[in-house]
C-alpha cells in the first residue's frame, strides 16, 4: 500500500514537463512569528558551523539512488523478518554511492509522542540496521522525512486528508514557524539518535519501549550513533497538483524549515529541531518540483527578515543545502510547454536549470543537489526513454542515466540521486512507475554503467570541458587524468575526435561501458604525436594516457 501511494503521488506529478523556474480535529493555537511556543523558554543557541564548499566534487557523488526501507529488509522468502538485511537486494544497492531514504513520519511516530526506530511500530522496520550497514559500506544516507502521520492527518476534514498535506495541524497559520512544532519534535528525536552528538540530554530523548506483542523486540534509547549526516525536510513542498492543502508558498516552507532546522533559532525549547540535537547534521531543503530559483530566493529573503544574520554577516539560513528535482523531457519551462517523452539530458533544460541554481548557491555559499532525476522504460509513459538506433530501451536508459551524472558534474551540482532503485510498479505506463535502475534480482544496464564508472573513476573530479561536440571533459585525481567523451545526441550519431594527450604520450587505455558486467571493456590505443584519434558515440567512453 505504501508503494502504491508513492507511485500514485509520482504519477499525478507531471514533474519535468510542468516545471517553471525563475530566470532560469484539535485546534492549534496561533502565534505571531516572534512568539515562542507556549510554555517553552527561548534557548541561547550557539551559531552552527557552516561547512565550506569543497574545492572539488568526486564523480561518485553523482551516483546516489532513491530507495525505501523495504528495499533493504524485505526478503520475499522470509517476509515477516525485517531485522536482517536482505543480501540479494543489498548487493544491488551497493552499486551506488549513497542513498536517499524516503522515510515517512508515520514510521517514526505512529502515535503522537510515541517514537520508535528499531523496530518502527508502523511496519516493523529496523532503521538502526539499515543505517549501520550503509555506514559500513561507505554509503552516506540522506534521510528524507516526508508525509504526515495519521494522527496529524485526522485534524483535517475527511475530504481534505492526504498524507502529503502540509506538515501542520488543520487550521494552523502556515507562515508561523510554531505551526510546525510537532515536526520539529520528531526531527530532534531522529537527529539525537542518528546524529554525531553524544552529549544530548538523555531526558530530552524519548522512545516507546512497550512491546507490540509477546517477545516483540523493544526500542532502546540511543544517542549519537553517528550513522546519518544528512536529513531532508519533506519532499516537493511546492507541489501544485494536489490542491492548497498540500502546497506551501516559499515563505510558508521557510517557516517550516526554520522550525525543523533549529526550533526557529531555539525558541521552541530544548527538544525541537535538528541542530538542537546535533549541530553537525546537515539539513537539506526538500527537493522542489518547480525548478524555480525565485522560490529559494524568497526563502532566503524570509530568513533575512525572520532569522537575521550571523556574526560573520551571512544570512542565518534554515537549510544547509539547496535541492531540486528535474526530469529531462522534451517539455520546456518558463514558459511551460508540455512534454510527452524523455530526451537526452544535454538536449533538455537540465544544464540551464543547474546553472541557475548553482549561481544562486554560490551567492550564499551553499551546495546544490538534485535528488530526483530519471527516465521510465515503459513506452506508455510521458517520461519514457526510447530505443535509439540499434540500442534497446534499457541500453538507451543506461546511456542517458550515465550522461545525466556527467552533465551535473560538468555544471557544478554537488550530489545527484537517481530515481529509483527499483520500478515503483513494474509494467505500469504511469509516469515515474518504471524508472528503476535495477530489475528485482539483477542490475539493469543503467546500474551496470554506474557501477563500472564508479569503480573506474569515482574519486576523479571534473576539471574542465574541452569540446562540446563531441562532449569532451577532463577529470583529475591527484596527478592522474581521465578524459570522458560522448556525442550529446539521441540519433545514434558518431563523431571522430583527435584527443590531445600531450607530448610523450604514445599509448592510452580506452574504457567502454559493458552491459551485464562489473567492469568496462579495456583496449589500448596508439597516440601519434601525443594525439589519439577515436570514434565517439552516444555511449560515454573513458580515456587515460599510459604515459
Amino acid at each position: 500500500m505504501i508503494k502504491f501511494l508513492h507511485t500514485s503521488t509520482k504519477a499525478i506529478l507531471l514533474a519535468a514537463t510542468l516545471l517553471t523556474f525563475s530566470q532560469c480535529k484539535k485546534e492549534e493555537s496561533l502565534m505571531p512569528l516572534t512568539t515562542a511556543h507556549p510554555k517553552l523558554e527561548t534557548l541561547a543557541l550557539a551559531e552552527y558551523p557552516i561547512p565550506a564548499l569543497p574545492a572539488s566534487v568526486p564523480l561518485k557523488n553523482m551516483f546516489g539512488i532513491n530507495a525505501f526501507e523495504w528495499d533493504f529488509l524485505e526478503n520475499p522468502h522470509d517476509q515477516n523478518n525485517r531485522s536482517v538485511i536482505y543480501e540479494a537486494k543489498m548487493s544491488l544497492i551497493k552499486t551506488f554511492s549513497g542513498v536517499r531514504h524516503y522515510m515517512d513520519w508515520e514510521k517514526l511516530e505512529n502515535a503522537e509522542g510515541s517514537f520508535t526506530f528499531n523496530p518502527t511500530n508502523a511496519g516493523g522496520w529496523n532503521y538502526d540496521i539499515i543505517y549501520s550497514r550503509c555506514k559500513q559500506e561507505g554509503m552516506p544516507v540522506v534521510a528524507d522525512l516526508k508525509t504526515v502521520p495519521n494522527w496529524l492527518l485526522e485534524t483535517y476534514p475527511a475530504d481534505q486528508r492526504d498524507n502529503e498535506n502540509v506538515p501542520a495541524p488543520y487550521g494552523a497559520y502556515l507562515p508561523d514557524p510554531a505551526s510546525y512544532y510537532k515536526q520539529a519534535l520528531v526531527a530532534f528525536q531522529f537527529a539525537a539518535r542518528y546524529g554525531s552528538n553524544t552529549a544530548v540530554d538523555p531526558w530530552q530523548v524519548k522512545v516507546n519501549t512497550t512491546p507490540r506483542w509477546t517477545n516483540d523486540p523493544v526500542n532502546e534509547k540511543k544517542i549519537g550513533l553517528g550513522l546519518v549526516k544528512y536529513i531532508e525536510c519533506d519532499n516537493e513542498r511546492d507541489k501544485w497538483w494536489k490542491g492548497p492543502a498540500t502546497k506551501q508558498t516559499a515563505e510558508e516552507y521557510a517557516a517550516n524549515m526554520s522550525a525543523f532546522y533549529d526550533g526557529h533559532k531555539g525558541t521552541m525549547g530544548a527538544n525541537a529541531g535538528v541542530k538542537t540535537a546535533d549541530p553537525n547534521m546537515l539539513v537539506v531543503m526538500g527537493g522542489i518540483a518547480t525548478c524555480d530559483t525565485m522560490y529559494v530566493q524568497r526563502m532566503i529573503n524570509w530568513c533575512k527578515t525572520n532569522r537575521g544574520y550571523r556574526a560573520d554577516g551571512s544570512v542565518n539560513l534554515c537549510f544547509d543545502v539547496i535541492n531540486y528535482h528535474y526530469y529531462s523531457s522534451e517539455g520546456r519551462v518558463n514558459p511551460f510547454v508540455q512534454g510527452y517523452k524523455g530526451i537526452a539530458p544535454e538536449l533538455s533544460m537540465a544544464g540551464e536549470v543547474a546553472d541557475a541554481f548553482v549561481r544562486l548557491g554560490k551567492a550564499y555559499g551553499l551546495p546544490v543537489w538534485v535528488t530526483e532525476a530519471g527516465y521510465d522504460v515503459n513506452q506508455g509513459s510521458w517520461q519514457k526513454v526510447p530505443p535509439v538506433g540499434s540500442k534497446s530501451v534499457l541500453l538507451t536508459q543506461a546511456d542517458w542515466v550515465l550522461r545525466t551524472s556527467l552533465l551535473y558534474a560538468r555544471h557544478g551540482i554537488q550530489s545527484l540521486y537517481h530515481y529509483l532503485l527499483f520500478d515503483a510498479n513494474d509494467g505500469d505506463p504511469t509516469q515515474y512507475a518504471t524508472s528503476g535502475l535495477n530489475d528485482p534480482t539483477k542490475r539493469r544496464p543503467a546500474a551496470d554503467y554506474i557501477l563500472q564508472t564508479k569503480n573506474l573513476m569515482g574519486d576523479y573530479s571534473f576539471v574542465k570541458n574541452i569540446s562540446k561536440n563531441p562532449m569532451v571533459d577532463q577529470y583529475t585525481n591527484g596527478i592522474k587524468t581521465m578524459y570522458v567523451l560522448v556525442v550529446p545526441d539521441q540519433k545514434d550519431r558518431k563523431a571522430t575526435y583527435k584527443l590531445d594527450l600531450g607530448k610523450g604520450s604514445y599509448t592510452a587505455s580506452i574504457y567502454k561501458p559493458k552491459p551485464g558486467a562489473n567492469t568496462m571493456t579495456k583496449t589500448t590505443g596508439l597516440a601519434i604525436g601525443g594525439k589519439l584519434t577515436v570514434t565517439v558515440t552516444e555511449t560515454p567512453m573513458f580515456i587515460q594516457s599510459n604515459q
